[in-house]
């Protein structure tokens, strides 16, 4: 198997992953509070990544200042999302949050602009601009549908973005394995100090059951996010990220008997074709 082609099914599990974890924790319909939900989550997906240990990928901690930072970093960049993203999944429809968060890769390239003074042309800055009236569409600011779980969204977004360039800077020889523990570990220690400030809840097998299979979920969206960062070209992979707007708006459908609207659906497809022109653009620059 080439690296792009592993890196492109890395991709399509990896939003996989992110949509059924979404689906579950949304399925449990904010029977357990916020902090406690994800308190618990993060120490059964911490007990998985230990249990695991060695059969997924090395996992050590003999790592360089350097590198630690940009895990620090990284990790909180995820306690940020993990808190933004979920009120948001939990008050807007999952293929709405879907497709805001598929300006990531947009976000990204204008980033490497701004951040990374990388060299990025008028063909991509227009698709970006196009892009973001896209977004606008989406969660149209002004009119009935917006509110401040919009808002959650494009911060989550931001976070995302963040979280992406970071893992790119990481050294080859940091395990993702310790990336995605440490990851797990900053959501847990956060949502366990703040889940301190509200009482706990008890519950079912049922939203029991649930909340482990977005622990799963979650390593696995975890560990492959960062797999797919190493695996072939991100000009030709990330464009695969748009296959969890498809994996949310079935979902959604049959699920949730969600289904956009029109100027919704309009605004994903704009976000998804000046995507997938910036990359290919991308891929022109750098003779690939």
């Amino acid at each position: 198997m080439s690296p792009n082609l592993a890196g492109a099914l890395l991709m399509m599990g990896s939003m996989a992953c992110f949509t059924l974890n979404d689906t579950m924790l949304k399925l449990t319909d904010g029977s357990v509070p916020l902090f406690q939900l994800l308190f618990v989550r993060s120490v059964i997906t911490c007990s998985l990544i230990l249990v695991l240990r060695g059969r997924l990928g090395a996992l050590h901690f003999r790592i360089g200042r350097r590198d630690w930072g940009l895990i620090a970093a990284r990790a909180l960049s995820e306690v940020v999302i993990a808190y933004f993203f979920l009120n948001a999944l939990f008050n807007m429809p999952l293929a709405n949050l879907t497709a805001i968060l598929q300006c990531v890769p947009l976000a990204v390239t204008l980033a490497s602009l701004l951040f990374l003074r990388e060299a990025v042309g008028w063909q991509r800055l227009t698709a970006i601009a196009v892009g973001f009236v896209g977004v606008l569409l989406i969660v149209r600011p002004g009119a009935e549908g917006f509110n401040i779980w919009s808002v959650y969204a494009l911060i989550a977004m931001i976070c995302v973005t963040f979280r992406d360039l970071i893992t790119r800077k990481l050294s080859p020889s940091v395990p993702s394995m310790t990336v995605t523990l440490v990851t797990a570990g900053a959501v847990l220690v956060a949502a366990g100090l703040a889940s301190l400030s509200a009482p706990w809840v008890s519950f079912g097998v049922g939203t029991g059951a649930l909340i482990v299979g977005s622990a799963v979920s979650i390593m696995g969206g975890y560990y492959l996010s960062i797999q797919v960062m190493r695996a072939g070209d991100v000009s030709f992979t990330a464009p695969f990220r748009y296959t969890g707007l498809v994996f949310a708006l079935v979902i959604g459908w049959f699920v949730f008997d969600e289904w956009p609207g029109w100027v919704t659906l309009l605004g994903a497809a704009i976000v998804v074709v000046t995507g997938i022109f910036t990359l290919y653009r991308e891929r022109v620059v750098l003779g690939r």
